[in-house]
């Protein structure tokens, strides 16, 4: 028996949760201090360092009340911007998720033709188990809450982000320490929000299906997954739309602002800026933020299937069945620790400091995390039980299962720093590209994607140690929890993720605002800052999904009842390539749909330069509506398409081709969606931060690439046009094509197992 009784387990978990929510609460507190009214004359007084807390303004002379209220219309019309296009999206999707929850209920309840009789359960004929009827009603509801969950992770994330952004800025005139402070709060209002409504929701879920199913844990576990479904298949609209959005916008506003008109980055003068920071909160944040929850939903969803049907299940071990939540709810407290040693235990005072504080946000949570999991694997497991794996139960110890959660944690931070060398511009690979400027921006591009081809290496080696150790330990129980691990600091990732747009947005509005170029420098290295984390963010968005799908995959395979997926039979083979091919499709229509979207606001951005007198000189105000309404429909008209690919095809697949062939398309597409997904996300980033190295000009090599407006320096903005796209559009969102399409298999295999496979039947 475990340490933890059953009733601590039922306190605990909702505890931490609470414990994550109070928390982030605190930290928005701290944010709304900082006020969006002038002051008349506030005393400047001195704080801790001994330095007074005067403004960069008094000290040039110019204390100007009107920059405060200025900084005030601009979030206001970011947020409007933001609010208003995130619910256009969501009467989209809404529709979408009420359509795909009768599709659910209709094949679920079909599987044994909509009858209410008890039935034999799969893996134990003996017991009887509710009926299908029963899996059907409720994977639709949980499917419905795991969207919801979603959509308010992703809705809650941009609040803040719009509310935090404008309060950066104005903590910049205080020094880049200030700054800091308030970008990094906000991001953990969001992190510690989005952990917390993750598990609270699945464990409420839990608790409420149990009244219904009693004994029958198989059954419960498997309505579940409808859950991880739900939060998926939102963010891959959110991540998708958004990522249309807010590329579509920035693309617009840089080819026609810096290249051609030659005016600064976030100018007030041009027509798409607004756009471009909405962009940055709708897709960024938003849809960051529904993918993370998702991965979590899932990774929690594979390894509560697999236990179901090991001994933990068949025992009725709820402590051990909650395994998963628990390191949940360990990884709350630990992330609540490491947040403190941000924004407590050490101040920053200058700007070299930003980046290694964020990197040891990581390490701090790691290893803190390694410690906390050791602690949950001691009391909350057996010292022996055993696991399903494929038709045998394997006998598993305590402490194997506790190396499958650590392996995967360390994966992550392993992937976490290989990303942040290949995009941060105070290394080599960053400067190589800048470097390459020199001659022109062919040569940056052939640069910039040898290093996304080169970045993908460490990485996969560091998932497949993670796959081969976690598996030979407790088969795809430890890959699901190593998935987990890798996912347990996600309220400290997902904090440090979404720092970076909110920097980016503070140097909109310090730009837009017209304040002084010094606020504008300490804003900008919060934000190469961000990029390099907004990168380390998608590598373990990228490298989770990875996991994750594979663990969802071997609970499709189980759950399908095929005992082998054999390559050399043609039906899997044929499933293979297809699957491999899928991440092309996909990326393809994600970019073009991007291109045709920049396209419409490039014409529209030029029209209004041309036809707008006195807009050049600062005279007449640019149209920023007709930009935010491009951007808008753009991306509501493109999102459906690429959804549609991803959702129907296991759909199509199964039904048509059965289970063989699916087991195949997801294999091929796993394998081949996450080379995709490193490269493209890490070739934007070094595009992105190679702009910025020449821009910032810190260095001597970067001098010697010239001033903004030089030749390498527009090659690097060509660069950084093209790869917006590939780290904020395409790369991001194939993780959810990875994972969507193994967890909609897993939720519809009980149907793909009785009437799939209807081509090969007639034939």
């Amino acid at each position: 028996m475990a340490l933890l009784s059953e009733l601590a387990t039922e306190i605990v978990i909702p505890v931490c949760a609470l414990v994550g929510i109070a928390f982030s609460l605190v930290q928005w507190l701290f944010v709304s201090r900082v006020k969006l009214t002038p002051e008349r004359n506030a005393p400047s007084s001195a704080n801790k360092n001994g330095y007074g807390d005067y403004l960069i303004e008094e000290e040039e002379g110019i204390n100007d009340q009107n920059v405060v209220l200025k900084c005030a219309e601009i979030q206001s019309a970011i947020s409007e911007g933001a609010t208003s296009f995130l619910f256009t999206e969501y009467q989209y999707v809404g529709v979408f998720m009420i359509a795909f929850a009768i599709l659910i209920f209709l094949f679920l309840g079909s599987v044994e033709g909509f009858s209410m009789k008890n039935r034999p359960c799969t893996y134990d004929s003996q017991k009887l188990c509710k009926p299908a009827l029963a899996t059907a009603i409720f994977s639709t509801v949980s499917f419905l809450l795991g969207g919801f969950t979603s959509v308010m992770s992703g809705y809650l994330g941009m609040k803040i982000a719009t509310y935090a952004n404008a309060r950066t800025t104005l903590e910049a005139r205080k020094g880049v320490g200030k700054a800091f402070i308030i970008a990094f709060r906000s991001g953990a209002v969001m992190g510690f929000l989005l952990a917390a409504n993750g598990l609270l929701f699945l464990y409420i879920a839990i608790n409420l299906f149990k009244l219904y199913y009693g004994d029958d844990w198989e059954g419960l576990f498997e309505a579940i997954t409808g859950y991880g479904l739900g939060g998926s298949s939102m963010a891959l609209f959110g991540r998708v739309g958004g990522g249309i959005y807010t590329k579509a916008a920035d693309v617009g506003a840089d080819l026609v602002g810096k290249v051609e008109r030659n005016i600064p980055e976030d100018d007030p003068r041009n027509p798409a800026v607004i756009a471009d920071n909405v962009g940055d909160n709708v897709g960024d944040i938003a849809g960051m933020g529904s993918d993370l929850f998702g991965s979590y939903a899932e990774s929690s969803c594979a390894a509560l299937v697999v236990a179901s049907i090991s001994s933990f299940g068949i025992n009725h071990d709820f402590t051990a069945m909650c395994y998963p939540l628990l390191i949940s709810s360990m990884g709350i407290l630990v992330c609540l620790v490491t947040t403190l040693f941000a924004t407590d235990f050490f101040e920053i005072k200058a700007v070299k400091e930003i980046e290694p504080a964020l990197k040891k946000q990581l390490i701090i949570s790691t290893v803190l995390m390694t410690v906390g999991i050791a602690i949950v694997s001691w009391i909350a497991l057996p010292s022996s039980f055993t696991i399903y794996n494929f038709g045998v139960q394997k006998v598993v110890k305590n402490w194997e299962l506790f190396l499958c959660v650590g392996v995967g944690l360390w994966a992550g931070l392993i992937i976490g720093f290989v990303t942040e060398y290949y995009t941060s511009n105070a290394y080599s690979p960053v400067q190589d590209v800048a470097d390459s400027c020199r001659t022109g921006a062919a040569t940056n591009v052939i640069f910039g994607l040898a290093l996304g081809y080169k970045s993908v290496i460490i990485p996969i080696f560091a998932i497949a140690v993670g796959i081969f150790v976690s598996f030979s330990f407790a088969a795809m129980y430890g890959i699901a929890v190593a998935a987990l691990g890798m996912l347990s600091t996600i309220a400290t990732g997902l904090a440090i993720d979404a720092y970076g747009p909110i920097s980016d947005n503070a140097g909109g509005i310090a730009e837009m605002a017209g304040m002084s170029h010094r606020i504008r420098e300490r804003t900008d290295a919060l934000d190469a800052a961000g990029n390099t984390t907004a990168a380390i963010g998608k590598g373990f968005a990228i490298g989770s999904a990875a996991l994750v799908s594979l663990a969802l995959f071997g609970a499709f395979v189980s759950r399908a009842a095929i005992s082998t997926v054999d390559v050399l039979t043609p039906k899997v083979f044929i499933g293979l390539i297809v699957g491999a091919m899928l991440p092309y499709w996909f990326s393809a229509m994600t970019m073009k749909s991007v291109g045709s979207a920049a396209l419409k606001m490039v014409e529209e951005v030029r029209r209004q330069f041309n036809t707008i007198p006195g807009l050049l000189e600062g005279h007449a105000k640019p149209d920023y509506a007709t930009c935010v309404k491009i951007s808008t429909d753009a991306s509501i008209k493109e999102m459906i398409p690429p959804g549609a690919l991803v959702m129907l095809t296991p759909l199509i697949v199964g039904t048509f081709f059965g289970v063989e062939t699916l087991s195949g398309v997801l294999a091929g597409s796993l394998v081949s969606g996450v080379q995709i997904a490193i490269s493209a996300s890490n070739t934007g980033g070094a595009w992105d931060n190679a702009k910025k190295y020449i821009e910032a000009g810190a260095s001597e090599h970067a001098r010697s690439l010239g001033p903004k407006g030089s030749e390498p320096h527009k090659a690097a903005v060509i660069g950084d046009t093209i790869g917006d796209p590939l780290k904020d559009t395409s790369g991001p969102s194939l993780n959810i094509l990875i994972k969507l399409m193994a967890v909609e298999s897993l939720v519809f295999a009980p149907f793909f197992a009785t009437h799939g496979g209807l081509l090969f039947k007639i034939f």
